[in-house]
């Protein structure tokens, strides 16, 4: 039994309601409330490993499954999810909030910072996409390419998937066999389910093009960034830090683009630090 929160029988979970669906999220913990944001093709459950010890060490944690991804629903429409964040923290009356954030989650972050900059008490920006900054990287262009070419195609989920895993979890530094298999095929599992609940999805998600206004945000922000993963992302975390006032940028070594997966210790590390510097 871990102290402060009996494994998972504490955990809140159920949903709340969003335009044309609802939003999945599970809850525990009292104290200052931290949002955790997953990436795309994922679900709430790859902050497993943080969330814990999170609640133990005295905060509100929040997880949820973004529409169109995990228990949430599928998108009928174009919507923002910097909207439906907002959504979820009206309907669990939460004022403000940390919001941590992996990838596409970073992204969202990033949008509701700077959409509902009054809900947002500080930014951990994990392996950071940042709306309105294009991929220019061929390696991660190609595999976006050849998701698309699999679309519709009779292999195409398993297509789809495995250059998701390409991209976002080997890296261009290594193959396949380089990574952690338990971690690859767990990520793979997600994904896969993603795209078989939300194959029918429709819309775009609207977004605020925070690529032009980092320089906006006023919030204590903590950018890391894996030292194997595309020169893309690292370019989107040097571009937050050089932009946002005050922002710090923490390199994951050993890790690619799933920096709170392959680098545990330095990873929580880094984030329990920069949560202890709030409250001083």
């Amino acid at each position: 039994m871990i102290q402060g929160i009996s494994a998972w029988s504490d955990v809140e979970n159920g949903t709340v309601p969003i335009d044309d669906g609802e939003l999945f999220y599970e809850a525990a913990g009292t104290g200052p409330a931290v949002v955790l944001l997953h990436g795309a093709l994922l679900d709430q459950r790859m902050w497993d490993e943080q969330f814990i010890w999170l609640v133990n060490s005295g905060h509100r944690v929040i997880r949820y499954d973004l529409r169109g991804h995990g228990l949430s629903s599928t998108a009928t429409g174009d919507f923002a999810h910097h909207d439906d964040l907002r959504a979820l923290l009206d309907a669990l009356a939460v004022e403000r909030a940390v919001l941590v954030g992996l990838s596409h989650g970073s992204r969202v972050a990033l949008d509701a910072a700077l959409v509902h900059p009054e809900r947002v008490a500080a930014l951990v920006l994990a392996s950071p996409g940042v709306s309105g900054r294009p991929f220019t990287d061929p390696f991660l262009l190609g595999h976006l390419r050849e998701q698309a070419a699999a679309s519709g195609e009779e292999d195409g989920v398993e297509r789809y998937v495995e250059h998701f895993l390409r991209a976002w979890v080997d890296g261009p530094h290594r193959a396949p066999e380089a990574v952690h298999p338990g971690l690859r095929e767990r990520l793979r599992a997600a994904a896969e389910a993603n795209v078989e609940v939300h194959a029918e999805g429709t819309g775009m998600p609207l977004e605020a093009g925070a690529a032009e206004r980092l320089g906006e945000l006023r919030v204590p922000t903590l950018v890391l960034d894996g030292d194997l993963d595309s020169r893309d992302i690292s370019a989107n975390a040097h571009a937050v830090t050089l932009a946002v006032p005050g922002a710090q940028r923490v390199r994951i070594p050993g890790a690619g683009h799933m920096v709170n997966l392959e680098n545990v210790a330095h990873f929580d590390h880094a984030l329990h630090s920069f949560l202890l510097s709030l409250h001083r």
